[in-house]
């Protein structure tokens, strides 16, 4: 039984998981066998592989398409280019792909390949390879792909390559040539240039072929006990119900584990005086950190996680990461929780991160922060935990160079509005429904988004229907603007006439994006009152607290809004969203504060 065929029996719970059918009815499924030679003299590997693709879909298949990520890694490729000719480049890339000697140009060259037994016509173009078949796969039918292929390693620039800063010596993702995902929009053949990535659920059966000696970590499970596979040199990896297959080699690796309830935690480093302290500490910080990420988003389907020293920052994979290890205690566990939070959307939700990177790396960043809360909460100052991922959206977006969150992520004018939408806005969509639905249905929502999307490849839409059928609101709004403009949110107190018995409170929307508003009111005698003035097109409202009383609603056709209180005592201030609940562009005109005096005026210029 496979992980997908299980994950229903854990999900029985959910409402949404009893009656929720596969989305969208089908997904594509692929079985790899390969087998790895690492020369290590050359940097260079040869491979065979058997991949058996079954088309689920409704459509016959004319053509097939593999990733050949590799290729990026040499001058004049896209990656290349883009690096040396967008504004602000990576400085991980910068014009480092142009100034490689051929010896350290990554490479995938493709030598043979057949298709049911039988060869057919392959081209390479550039980091794809197109695949013209003899006969069509048609629906509901299996191809079997049986391929060899020789690759040299690039010098370690970007995510891939042997012998990073640190000293690792392979670090091994984006390395094979992977079948490209087809689904319901068609072909994703989207050159490699360095951003995000989509793929289809298989079953991995990889063994790799190194130097004795050699000490290896990745996705799916060893099959025999590290002690033969390193005196032996042969390392046999299975992953079942995956995207990737990512793995590093180095021989100079300490290994070690832990467990976080039943998933075996793998961690893999190089000694360092300096830094062993906290590599011995990261243990016990990643296994609370995946119990919390249960409790908050729903279960990790996997048996083990291996964080592994490599690459060139952090970056995710199935059942694996890749991190640089060279940090303070704070920051490795925050790369480590940050990419082990990508288990559950990269991994198993997996939408399109290329087109929708934000439901990735916004979700992701939206989890890490409650986590290394969680984990370091004597270091954390009260308030809202998500303000630095606020403060970095509210400043691109008054820059005037945001772009919209629909930006396909390879396609951002710059890397920092890229950056700063992918992370920070990403995160701040989440984080805003608090004010708009309420902290509990919008963790609810969260829960059962991922129970009925897990292995599904959702988007959006599927996001915004959990958290509608958890608040009972229609938010077709909120996605709409947040995703699709760059309209900012600017709400202000735009005028207030008290007497000794009531008091008027004129508000007024000044940016172009629409919200509820949530009001906090003080009195001279401490009495503090909260009231709540809902959207129009919401259809209802969120749960109010104890103290909160609902206003009527507010068209969002309507730039002004007023509502009158009765007053036994006079008002110490009156401030819009004082939870800081969104991302409100100007808080200068959020609140307003009175000297305690009858009969009052106050209008803002």
């Amino acid at each position: 039984m496979t992980i997908r065929s299980i994950l229903p029996f854990i999900f029985l719970v959910s409402t949404f998981a009893k009656v929720s059918a596969q989305y969208p009815g089908w997904q594509q499924a692929i079985d790899y066998t390969m087998d790895i030679t690492l020369d290590t003299t050359l940097h260079q590997y040869h491979g065979q592989m058997t991949a058996k693709l079954t088309n689920n879909s409704p459509d016959a298949l004319n053509r097939a398409f593999f990733h050949l990520f590799f290729n990026a890694f040499q001058p004049e490729s896209m990656m290349d280019v883009r690096s040396r000719t967008i504004s602000d480049p990576d400085s991980r890339v910068g014009s480092r792909i142009v100034e490689l000697p051929e010896s350290e140009w990554g490479w995938i060259k493709v030598e043979s390949l057949k298709v049911n037994g039988k060869t057919v016509e392959f081209t390479h173009d550039g980091t794809i390879l197109e695949v013209q078949l003899n006969a069509p796969i048609r629906a509901g039918k299996r191809a079997t792909f049986e391929m060899t292929w020789s690759a040299q390693v690039p010098r370690q620039i970007r995510r891939s390559g042997w012998m990073n800063k640190e000293g690792i010596e392979y670090s091994m993702t984006q390395w094979y040539p992977k079948v490209c995902e087809y689904n319901h929009d068609g072909w994703h053949t989207e050159p490699y240039i360095g951003r995000e990535y989509h793929g289809i659920w298989g079953d991995y059966d990889v063994t790799i072929h190194a130097p004795k000696g050699y000490t290896i970590g990745g996705t799916g499970v060893l099959q025999q006990s590290m002690e033969s596979a390193i005196s032996s040199g042969t390392w046999n990896f299975i992953a079942e119900d995956v995207i990737d297959f990512a793995w590093a080699a180095d021989p100079d690796y300490l290994h070690s584990t832990t467990k976080a309830g039943e998933v075996t935690l793998n961690f893999y480093h190089q000694a360092s005086e300096e830094y062993n302290e906290n590599w011995a500490e990261l243990p016990e910080y990643a296994a609370k950190a995946m119990a919390f990420l249960n409790e908050l988003v729903g279960p990790y389907p996997y048996p083990q996680y291996s964080i592994i020293q490599g690459g060139d920052g952090g970056m995710e994979y199935p059942m694996a990461t890749l991190i640089t290890g060279e940090r303070s205690l704070r920051s490795l566990v925050g790369v480590t929780v940050h990419e082990m939070a990508h288990s559950w959307f990269q991994a198993v939700l997996a939408t399109n991160e290329s087109l929708y990177e934000f439901m990735d790396e916004g979700m992701t960043s939206y989890v890490t922060t409650l986590c290394m809360r969680h984990l370091f909460a004597e270091a954390i100052t009260s308030g809202f935990p998500h303000r630095s991922s606020y403060s970095s959206y509210i400043n691109q977006a008054l820059s005037g160079n945001e772009e919209p969150l629909i930006t396909h992520a390879d396609h951002y004018q710059t890397n920092r509005a890229y950056g700063v939408a992918a992370y920070s806005k990403g995160e701040v969509l989440l984080a805003q429904l608090s004010a708009i639905i309420g902290s509990n249905a919008r963790d609810q929502g969260l829960q059962e988004y991922f129970a009925k999307w897990s292995f599904k490849h959702p988007g959006p839409l599927e996001l915004k229907q959990c958290m509608e059928a958890a608040s009972g609101l229609d938010l077709d709004w909120y996605f709409q603007y947040f995703i699709n403009t760059t309209h900012t949110i600017d709400y202000a107190i735009k005028s207030v006439y008290e007497n000794e018995s009531s008091a008027t409170i004129n508000l007024e929307r000044i940016g172009a994006m629409p919200m509820p508003q949530n009001i906090t009111i003080t009195f001279a005698n401490g009495v503090i009152e909260q009231y709540h003035a809902p959207l129009t097109m919401m259809r209802g409202n969120k749960a109010l607290a104890d103290n909160e009383t609902l206003l009527p609603d507010w068209p969002w056709t309507h730039p002004t809004y007023s509502f009158t209180i009765v007053t036994s005592s006079p008002i110490v201030s009156i401030e819009l969203d004082a939870l800081r609940q969104t991302a409100d562009v100007n808080r200068d005109n959020n609140t307003v504060s009175f000297e305690v005096e009858w009969q009052r005026i106050y209008q803002r210029n």
